[in-house]
């Protein structure tokens, strides 16, 4: 039995010095296995959590591009609105002024209608808000999806050939202009997290290191001195098999 727990002791030594690990199982410290695989946990929750949030921060990015788009459409319009309010214009001209808002009212359409992100819509009210997983351990944060189709800012019949209000356009530039207030705020708060995930991440890895990894300098010596104690026990089986045949040849003797 010595000999089988020498040549064990000594494979667990080179084991943990080649892989660099010094818990290779629970005979090396159930205790000590046990954090450590709790730390672990927490890493890879930790490092999960951070990916969920850069998904959501790109959503986030693609949401205040879209709508940066649909703030300049809504002010180009607000400034035909102006020029349409001109009374010295003719009725063809005030059409043709119409007829450019009506292409930029198609380009806020266009940006409501295909503003996604994996196949969600995030612009034409159609979704609920997402939530996002931000940790292992419960944590939840809201992403807003929004409405910024015509119909939801209030333009879907905004015309400045007849009776008109730009305070309707103002209104939905203010509208919009919320939507990315929000957008820029939850963005923050993203960032926030994220930064907190890698710092509580870099923490547990560090106690999953100090647990995990080998002492090299402790493993080499500890591995010498088993090899000096197997050397002398082989010495010492030796020394006694001699010994025994010596006193059986005195015997036969």
């Amino acid at each position: 039995m010595n000999g089988v727990s020498s040549v064990t002791s000594s494979s667990n030594y080179y084991s943990s010095i080649a892989s660099g690990v010094s818990l290779q199982s629970a005979a090396d410290g159930a205790a000590e296995l046990a954090i450590s695989e709790a730390a672990e946990v927490q890493v890879n929750s930790y490092d999960v959590g951070s990916s969920n949030v850069e998904s959501a921060v790109s959503v986030l990015n693609i949401e205040d591009a879209a709508l940066e788009g649909i703030t300049d459409y809504l002010q180009q319009i607000r400034e035909l609105s102006i020029q349409a309010s001109n009374d010295t214009l003719s009725s063809t001209e005030k059409a043709a002024i119409q007829e450019e808002i009506n292409q930029l009212k198609e380009g806020i359409t266009d940006i409501a209608d295909t503003t996604n992100y994996n196949g969600i819509s995030l612009l034409d009210g159609s979704e609920d808000d997402l939530n996002v997983a931000t940790d292992g351990n419960g944590s939840t944060a809201t992403v807003s999806t929004y409405n910024s189709t015509l119909e939801a800012l209030g333009i879907a019949d905004y015309d400045v050939t007849g009776d008109f209000d730009i305070s309707d356009i103002d209104a939905a530039l203010e509208t919009v202009s919320s939507m990315r207030s929000e957008t820029g705020a939850t963005t923050n708060s993203m960032s926030h997290i994220s930064a907190y995930n890698s710092m509580a991440s870099y923490n547990q890895s560090r106690v999953l290191s100090q647990l995990q990894d080998t002492d090299y300098s402790e493993a080499v010596s500890e591995m010498k001195k088993q090899a000096v104690l197997d050397t002398y026990k082989l010495m010492m089986q030796k020394k006694q098999q001699e010994d025994e045949k010596e006193k059986a040849n005195i015997v036969f003797q």
